[in-house]
């Protein structure tokens, strides 16, 4: 049985950028953590604890910037607006995680994925549209996706 071949000038339809951003968001949010136990031994910094905003405030325009420790070859720091926040934790270890817009795209092109442990979770989370930091190591997630676990994490709530 001969197969028709598809035309030549025939289109590939390609998802809309919007659907696409969507779908790599919540696989980013979706996903769990892969600390192993490297960061023993290496102290968390406090967290700043966002503001009550009114909804009519316009957003902030700067966040303290979270650095990297000294001595930790793997450490990468990040700032940017959060566009997912995973609220609910599936696995139960408390943690959070933020992707925020960020130019240097760890996780994806100008998108990073931030782990939080429950330690360093701020209490009310950010939400979407807030601006964080985060500094710490990148590893490698349970979906094989890279992310910054935060060692230091600020908020600067909308």
């Amino acid at each position: 049985m001969k197969l028709p071949r598809r035309r030549q000038n025939a289109r590939m339809r390609t998802p809309p950028a919007p659907v696409v951003l969507l779908t790599a968001v919540v696989a980013i949010g979706a996903s769990g953590c892969g600390d192993g136990g490297a960061n023993k031994g290496v102290a968390p910094r406090p967290v700043d604890r966002p503001s009550p905003a009114s909804p009519r405030e316009a957003p902030v325009d700067s966040v303290a910037p979270s650095r990297c420790p000294p001595g930790l070859p793997s450490c990468r720091s990040a700032e940017g607006r959060i566009v997912y926040v995973e609220r609910v934790d599936p696995d139960g270890d408390g943690d959070a995680h933020f992707v925020i817009v960020d130019p240097q795209g760890i996780t994806l092109p100008g998108l990073t994925a931030i782990d939080v442990r429950r330690g360093l979770r701020p209490n009310p989370l950010p939400g979407r549209g807030d601006l964080v930091s985060a500094a710490g190591p990148v590893q490698t997630g349970s979906y094989g996706q890279s992310q910054i676990h935060a060692l230091e994490l600020h908020v600067a709530a909308r």
